[in-house]
Protein backbone atom coordinates (compact mmCIF):
# COMPACT_ATOMS: atom_id res chain seq x y z
CA UNK A 1 0.00 0.00 0.00
CA UNK A 2 2.95 2.39 0.88
CA UNK A 3 4.57 1.75 -2.45
CA UNK A 4 1.55 2.04 -4.74
CA UNK A 5 2.11 6.17 -5.22
CA UNK A 6 5.35 5.39 -6.14
CA UNK A 7 5.05 2.29 -8.73
CA UNK A 8 1.37 4.72 -10.11
CA UNK A 9 3.75 7.46 -10.58
CA UNK A 10 6.49 5.54 -12.05
CA UNK A 11 4.30 3.71 -14.27
CA UNK A 12 1.44 5.96 -15.52
CA UNK A 13 2.60 9.29 -14.60
CA UNK A 14 1.65 12.28 -12.26
CA UNK A 15 -2.17 12.46 -13.95
CA UNK A 16 -2.72 8.91 -13.00
CA UNK A 17 -0.89 9.55 -9.15
CA UNK A 18 -3.58 12.61 -8.18
CA UNK A 19 -6.02 10.29 -8.99
CA UNK A 20 -4.71 7.59 -6.66
CA UNK A 21 -4.46 9.92 -4.07
CA UNK A 22 -7.66 11.56 -5.10
CA UNK A 23 -9.16 8.41 -4.70
CA UNK A 24 -7.62 7.18 -1.70
CA UNK A 25 -8.64 10.17 -0.05
CA UNK A 26 -11.81 9.76 0.11
CA UNK A 27 -12.36 6.03 -0.06
CA UNK A 28 -9.82 6.64 3.36
CA UNK A 29 -11.89 9.46 4.88
CA UNK A 30 -15.19 7.42 4.61
CA UNK A 31 -13.61 4.42 5.73
CA UNK A 32 -12.33 6.03 8.91
CA UNK A 33 -15.45 7.78 9.87
CA UNK A 34 -17.43 4.36 9.55
CA UNK A 35 -14.90 2.35 11.54
CA UNK A 36 -14.90 5.38 14.23
CA UNK A 37 -18.28 5.10 14.36
CA UNK A 38 -19.19 1.60 14.32
CA UNK A 39 -16.71 1.20 17.15
CA UNK A 40 -17.95 3.50 19.01
CA UNK A 41 -22.08 2.23 18.74
CA UNK A 42 -21.13 -1.42 19.24
CA UNK A 43 -18.90 0.05 22.74
CA UNK A 44 -22.36 2.10 23.85
CA UNK A 45 -24.70 -1.13 22.63
CA UNK A 46 -22.71 -3.30 25.08
CA UNK A 47 -22.64 -0.41 27.62
CA UNK A 48 -26.52 -0.01 27.43
CA UNK A 49 -27.38 -3.67 27.67
CA UNK A 50 -25.50 -4.10 30.80
CA UNK A 51 -27.47 -0.99 32.22
CA UNK A 52 -30.37 -3.74 31.89
CA UNK A 53 -32.57 -3.03 28.86
CA UNK A 54 -32.67 -6.44 26.73
CA UNK A 55 -32.21 -8.47 29.89
CA UNK A 56 -28.48 -7.26 30.58
CA UNK A 57 -26.17 -9.19 31.90
CA UNK A 58 -25.89 -12.90 30.94
CA UNK A 59 -28.30 -12.77 28.11
CA UNK A 60 -27.89 -13.92 24.16
CA UNK A 61 -27.98 -10.13 23.59
CA UNK A 62 -25.02 -9.41 25.85
CA UNK A 63 -23.35 -12.04 24.93
CA UNK A 64 -23.56 -10.77 21.33
CA UNK A 65 -22.67 -7.62 22.59
CA UNK A 66 -19.46 -8.14 24.23
CA UNK A 67 -18.47 -10.40 20.75
CA UNK A 68 -19.42 -6.95 19.20
CA UNK A 69 -17.24 -4.93 21.54
CA UNK A 70 -14.41 -6.83 21.14
CA UNK A 71 -14.70 -5.93 17.55
CA UNK A 72 -15.73 -2.28 18.01
CA UNK A 73 -12.66 -1.74 20.20
CA UNK A 74 -10.23 -1.90 17.50
CA UNK A 75 -12.33 -0.23 15.02
CA UNK A 76 -12.97 3.11 17.52
CA UNK A 77 -9.33 3.18 18.70
CA UNK A 78 -6.82 1.94 16.00
CA UNK A 79 -8.56 1.19 12.75
CA UNK A 80 -9.71 4.80 12.42
CA UNK A 81 -7.17 6.98 13.42
CA UNK A 82 -4.44 4.73 11.17
CA UNK A 83 -6.12 5.28 8.37
CA UNK A 84 -5.19 9.01 8.81
CA UNK A 85 -1.60 8.57 8.54
CA UNK A 86 -1.34 6.22 5.75
CA UNK A 87 -2.78 9.15 3.74
CA UNK A 88 -0.38 11.53 5.00
CA UNK A 89 2.25 9.21 4.06
CA UNK A 90 1.43 8.76 0.70
CA UNK A 91 1.00 12.19 0.14
CA UNK A 92 4.36 12.88 1.78
CA UNK A 93 6.19 9.89 -0.12
CA UNK A 94 4.45 11.32 -3.85
CA UNK A 95 5.37 14.91 -2.40
CA UNK A 96 9.13 14.01 -2.31
CA UNK A 97 9.59 12.29 -5.14
CA UNK A 98 7.84 14.99 -7.71
CA UNK A 99 10.87 15.16 -9.51
CA UNK A 100 11.50 11.52 -10.05
CA UNK A 101 7.95 11.34 -11.72
CA UNK A 102 8.65 14.75 -13.73
CA UNK A 103 11.71 13.26 -15.27
CA UNK A 104 11.18 9.28 -15.50
CA UNK A 105 7.35 9.45 -14.88
CA UNK A 106 4.75 7.51 -17.46
CA UNK A 107 7.63 4.62 -18.04
CA UNK A 108 4.26 2.02 -19.05
CA UNK A 109 2.67 4.83 -21.10
CA UNK A 110 6.01 6.05 -23.01
CA UNK A 111 6.44 1.94 -23.80
CA UNK A 112 2.90 1.85 -25.92
CA UNK A 113 3.50 5.28 -28.00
Amino acid sequence: IILSPLVVGWLFGIQALAGLLLGSLLVATGLAVFQSNAGGAWDNAKKLIEQGFLGGKGTDAHKASVVGDTVGDPFKDTSGPSLNILMKLSAILSLVFVPFFVKHGGALLKFFE
